[in-house]
């Protein structure tokens, strides 16, 4: 399934990448929860209930604002330098590293970015500091679908929801990767949520964005350090993952500076494409 919340919080099946069917209605069915809320996203622990949901009516993919398909993430988990060439360019460019050091992931470690960072495609991208270099990284985001801690590599897998495409907008400078990487509308999730049964190998996916119609970064899934089973399984040796928590897998070499008014395209295999503004 192609899930994807819409418009005023509805959410809806994607068909045929042109239309959604509208399952809104299902949400009556998730479990009721009183204060203090849980740790988790409660449709992602829960979408089961669309399986067999009515639909109310079926709207074109140009008629709605694409959300992020994860409304309520527990945590954003984000893994540097993952791809050998990213990290080359990253050693190489005094732009992208300031003085700072860049290590490869495996003594990087990975990082958080705030949850109030998120937003849908159709949102856009608000910078600030615009004074300083503003780039844009895409990755393939994985999105946890069951509660777990000490994951094993081998199992790893069977905990995901599903992939989506992550934006992860970064503001260059000497200050720690989490603060610089955090700004509002700086991590974008989108353009809905694909099931993980119609991705049985997350490490074999073509990736790419273009800005202003001009291809900036283009790579494969095949080519990172550390795979999306082993991100889970070092993850969850520090976290207990919980469903609906987003784990960013690192971008590939390409990246570069975005300013108000450039259009974004980002397109990942299997999953589609999403088209947002910086502004």
């Amino acid at each position: 399934m192609k899930i994807a919340r819409f418009d005023n919080n509805r959410v809806g099946i994607v068909r045929d990448d042109d239309v959604i069917q509208d399952l809104t209605g299902a949400l009556a069915q998730l479990p009721a929860h009183r204060y203090p809320f849980p740790h988790h996203d409660a449709l992602i622990a829960n979408l089961e209930i669309l399986n067999n949901a009515t639909t109310t009516r079926v709207v074109p993919l140009t008629r709605v604002e694409l959300l992020s398909p994860v409304a309520n993430p527990g945590k954003i988990m984000a893994a540097p330098v993952n791809y050998t060439k990213h990290l080359e360019e990253a050693l190489a460019d005094k732009g992208i590293h300031h003085g700072n050091l860049v290590a490869e992931i495996h003594k990087a470690g990975i990082f958080l970015k705030a949850t109030s960072s998120v937003v849908g495609p159709s949102e856009g991208v608000h910078l600030v500091h615009t004074d300083r270099r503003n780039d844009h990284e895409v990755e393939l985001a994985v999105v946890i679908g069951t509660k777990g801690r000490n994951i094993a590599a081998a199992e790893a897998l069977s905990y995901v929801a599903g992939y989506c495409i992550g934006l992860d907008m970064t503001i260059r400078g000497t200050e720690d990767r989490s603060f610089r990487k955090s700004p509002d509308s700086y991590t974008v999730l989108g353009p809905w949520l694909v099931t993980a049964d119609e991705i049985p190998d997350p490490g074999a996916l073509e990736l790419s964005i273009a800005v202003n119609g001009r291809v900036r970064q283009q790579a494969n899934t095949k080519d990172l350090i550390l795979g999306v089973p082993e991100l889970i399984a070092w993850a969850s040796s520090f976290y207990t993952l919980h469903p609906g928590d987003v784990l960013l897998t690192g971008t590939p070499q390409g990246v570069g500076p975005v300013r108000p008014g450039d259009v974004m395209v980002a397109s990942l295999e299997r999953v589609g494409e999403m088209r947002l503004l910086v502004s």
